[in-house]
């Protein structure tokens, strides 16, 4: 029963770490009037209370609720089509929509019509074939990275290719479909796998099949630090939503995910708040994920003395097959009462891990971490560099992506080192502050760093499944973190 409810408060810990932030989103109107709509931290908590499991139980969506929702929907997609020049596509979202009063279809109409007899004019400011020759520059350098520096090759490698594959001119590899005439095949791969979020979520889920809890339940309180790393993500949120008005709530929102580390969420998230800065936000969240090793250690050895470095930690206890198999239930049923929104990050990541440890489907929980992740892999990389178009990646809104998303790293980094350094004040056992810079979520690799920074400062000190502890926590964290910025500003 200790293991149970230990386990208990080390779920209710990793679900509770979000917080909400204040912050103010642009809203267009039909009239190209801009109001501000505003969320304070006590909104924010009543909202993500009206969005609890808990509550929707006794409280069901209303008719008019739903309709609302859909209302916003719709408003958000139409929208997402006039910034990408897509006129026929918001035509054809607002001919397809059903239950919407007409007043308010002819607001989106009219909106529409002006934004069209405008024109579109992308933010790229340079001559189209020159854009279009530097992106495909921008992905042969991918390319380079992945096979000569070995960072993230199992995706760099992917969406290099399509980045060139998406740049090559009057190809149409990606381009939408035309009366008379299919899409482009990655326009398939993004619409199928990355617009409806199903290509994350089966990541996820092999993700979660390679997963080994054991070193998180051995010692729980690791999952403080997974949940500290996350601190970095609303930091960069802010710091969007100050850059004068470049970006709206929803791409804050975005762009702060990347500093959970974590290529799935940061694709799930984007594609659902953001998917015009979908292919800057996936590359900025697979490079920084890339370059753990270059970009943590430093931050490591100017938080931390050497004989911090240094410390050695007990080890671990055995974690039996029960807790192993209680644990992924456990934690869904919490996810599914607290926070729903973030059930299909989640709830994917808890079915692999539950096929894994149950030993009782291992043909499954094979395919999961084998085949089927390897097969989406190549797509899902695809289908990111094929976002990788000149015309919405050479822009001011992409360096400003980059700059936060590394700023979002760091931080997160940071916090994850300052947390552990006083655990090791307060705890009677002692904890080694690197172990807290693995709270990010680029699994194994955050890992393996601290375990190589404690090495050289100590032969002795084996790090690697301490660290792995607040590294899985933080796949959690990042997941939760996704669900709760989806809740406040979806």
């Amino acid at each position: 029963m200790k293991k149970f409810i230990t386990m208990g408060l080390l779920a209710v810990a990793i679900l509770g770490g979000a917080t909400s932030v204040q912050a103010e989103e642009v809203c267009t109107v039909a009239d190209g009037v801009k109001t501000e709509k505003k969320i304070s931290i006590a909104d924010g908590f009543k909202k993500l209370g009206r969005e609890t499991g808990i509550y929707r139980f006794f409280n069901p969506p209303t008719k008019e609720e739903k309709v609302v929702a859909y209302q916003a929907a719709l408003k958000k997609t139409v929208e997402a089509e006039i910034s990408a020049g897509h006129f026929h596509g918001a035509y054809e979202q607002i001919h397809k929509a059903h239950g919407i009063d007409e007043s308010t279809l002819e607001l989106l109409k009219l909106q529409v019509q002006a934004a069209e007899k405008k024109g579109y004019e992308p933010p790229l400011q340079l001559p189209e074939g020159l854009g279009q020759f530097i992106m495909i520059l921008v992905g042969l350098g991918l390319i380079y990275l992945a096979i000569a520096k070995g960072f993230e090759p199992l995706l760099l490698l992917p969406i290099g290719f399509g980045a060139i594959l998406t740049n090559i001119p009057m190809a149409g590899i990606s381009a939408g479909p035309m009366p008379g005439q299919p899409a482009g095949f990655l326009y398939y791969f993004y619409t199928i796998g990355v617009e409806s979020g199903v290509f994350p979520l089966l990541i996820f889920m092999g993700v979660g099949a390679m997963t080994d809890f054991g070193p998180l339940l051995a010692n729980p309180k690791t999952a403080l630090l997974g949940a500290a790393a996350q601190f970095g993500i609303f930091i960069a949120l802010l710091g969007a939503m100050a850059c004068g008005g470049m970006f709206s709530m929803q791409d804050a929102a975005a762009i702060g995910i990347i500093g959970g580390a974590d290529g799935p969420t940061a694709i799930f998230l984007a594609s659902r708040l953001s998917p015009n800065l979908l292919g800057a936000i996936a590359v900025a969240a697979y490079s920084y994920m890339a370059l753990v090793p270059i970009i943590q250690p430093p931050i490591m050895r100017l938080l931390t003395t050497k004989e911090e470095r240094a410390i050695e930690m007990k080890q671990l206890r055995h974690v039996s097959k029960t807790e192993k198999i209680v644990f992924p239930l456990l934690v869904l049923v919490l996810c599914l009462l607290l926070l729903p929104s973030a059930t299909p990050l989640i709830g994917m990541l808890m079915l692999g891990n539950l096929m894994k440890e149950s030993c009782v489907v291992d043909r499954l929980s094979d395919t999961a971490q084998n085949s089927l992740i390897n097969i989406v892999t190549i797509m899902l990389g695809l289908a990111v560099g094929s976002k990788l178009a000149a015309d919405k990646f050479l822009n001011i809104q992409t360096i400003g992506i980059l700059v936060l998303g590394l700023a979002a790293f760091i931080i997160g980094t940071a916090a994850g080192l300052l947390l552990a350094k006083l655990m090791n004040k307060i705890c009677k056992d002692k904890v080694n502050p690197l172990i807290g810079s693995a709270g990010v979520s680029a699994v194994p690799m955050a890992a393996r760093v601290a375990n190589k920074v404690g090495l050289e400062a100590n032969p002795q000190n084996f790090l690697l499944m301490h660290a792995m502890g607040p590294n899985v926590a933080g796949v959690i964290g990042s997941a939760v973190a996704a669900g709760v910025l989806l809740a406040l500003v979806g």
